[in-house]
C-alpha cells in the first residue's frame, strides 16, 4: 500500500467538543462535532470568527485534546498520526527561518528528522518545483514577496509526503490578485500529491473554489449545521474561467445563505 492509498478516512470525528477553562469561566468552543473527510478530499470549514474552526483544526493535529468525543487521522489517534508525519500544517503566517534559504526552509522537516544529505537535496528540489521557486532556492526569505513565502511555507509541509494537509487560513494575509493566484497553485499542488485537506477560511469565495465539500459552522459553540457539496468534480481544472460560470456563483449563494441561517436544498446536505 502506498503512502496515499488508505482505507480508512482522513479525519473522522465523533462527537467532539472542547471546553476552555478561563479566569472568567469555562468557554465552550466546540460541540458535537461529527465529521468525516476522506482521503484525498479537498474539505474547508467555514463560519463566523470564535466559531471553532481553528480549534477544530488543532485537535486534529494534536495541538490539543479534545474535551469530549472520539478523533481518528487515517484510522490512528491524533498523536499517533503526528508521529508517523501523516499530516503537514500550513498557518496564515508562512513562519520562515529568516537566516535560512528557501530550499533549507523548505527542507527544515527533513534535516530535523534526519534525512541523509544527498536525499533531503532531491526531496527540496522536487518541491521548490511543485511551487515554482526553483529559480529562488537559494534566496532568502525577505527576498520573497508575501505570496511566494507562502508557496515555501506550503512545500516545508509537503516536505515528508503527508496524506493530510492542514491550512488555517494560508491565504489571509494576501492582497486578492495573490490570493486568487495561490488558490489557483494549490489547487494544482493538491491534485498533483493526491493529498487531503483540512482548510478554514472566512472566505466563500476561496471555499467554494478549492474544495469538494464546505462545511459551515454556527457561532460559539461552534457546531456544524451544514455540509455542501461544491460539485465540482477532480477532472474539473480550477482557474479564472470557473470563478466565472454560473454554478460557481450558485454554490457561493448557497455557502453564504447557510452561514446566515437560511434554508438550504436537501441536495446540499451531503455527508460521507
Amino acid at each position: 500500500m502506498s503512502k496515499h492509498e488508505t482505507t480508512a478516512p482522513a479525519v473522522r470525528a465523533t462527537g467532539i467538543g472542547k471546553t476552555f477553562d478561563t479566569k472568567a469561566g469555562p468557554v465552550q468552543a466546540l460541540t458535537d462535532v461529527d465529521l468525516e473527510v476522506a482521503a484525498g478530499e479537498f474539505v474547508s470549514l467555514i463560519g463566523p470568527s470564535g466559531c471553532g474552526k481553528s480549534t477544530l483544526m488543532r485537535l486534529v493535529a494534536d495541538l490539543d485534546g479534545p474535551t469530549t468525543g472520539r478523533l481518528e487521522v487515517f484510522g490512528k489517534s491524533p498523536a499517533q498520526a503526528r508521529q508517523d508525519q501523516d499530516y503537514g500544517i500550513a498557518f496564515q503566517q508562512a513562519g520562515l527561518l529568516p537566516w535560512r534559504t528557501v530550499a533549507d526552509n523548505i527542507g527544515l522537516p527533513l534535516e530535523l528528522h534526519r534525512m541523509d544529505r544527498s536525499a533531503r537535496a532531491a526531496r527540496v528540489a522536487e518541491l521548490a518545483e511543485l511551487v515554482g521557486l526553483t529559480d529562488f532556492a537559494g534566496s532568502y526569505p525577505d527576498q520573497l514577496s508575501g505570496g511566494m513565502q507562502q508557496r515555501v511555507a506550503i512545500a516545508r509541509s509537503l516536505a515528508e509526503q503527508p496524506r493530510l494537509l492542514l491550512m488555517d487560513e494560508p491565504f489571509g494575509a494576501l492582497d486578492e490578485m495573490t490570493r486568487e493566484r495561490m488558490q489557483t497553485e494549490l489547487s494544482r499542488i493538491v491534485a498533483e500529491t493526491g493529498a487531503a485537506v483540512v482548510f478554514v477560511t472566512h472566505s466563500i469565495p476561496e471555499a467554494v473554489f478549492l474544495s469538494d465539500r464546505v462545511v459551515v459552522m454556527s457561532p460559539r459553540p461552534g457546531r456544524i449545521t451544514t455540509l455542501i457539496s461544491t460539485g465540482i468534480g477532480p477532472g474539473v481544472v480550477r482557474d479564472e474561467q470557473l470563478r466565472e460560470t454560473t454554478g460557481f456563483f450558485e454554490k457561493v449563494t448557497e455557502v453564504r445563505e447557510a452561514l446566515h441561517g437560511a434554508p438550504v436544498g436537501s441536495s446540499a446536505r451531503e455527508g460521507r
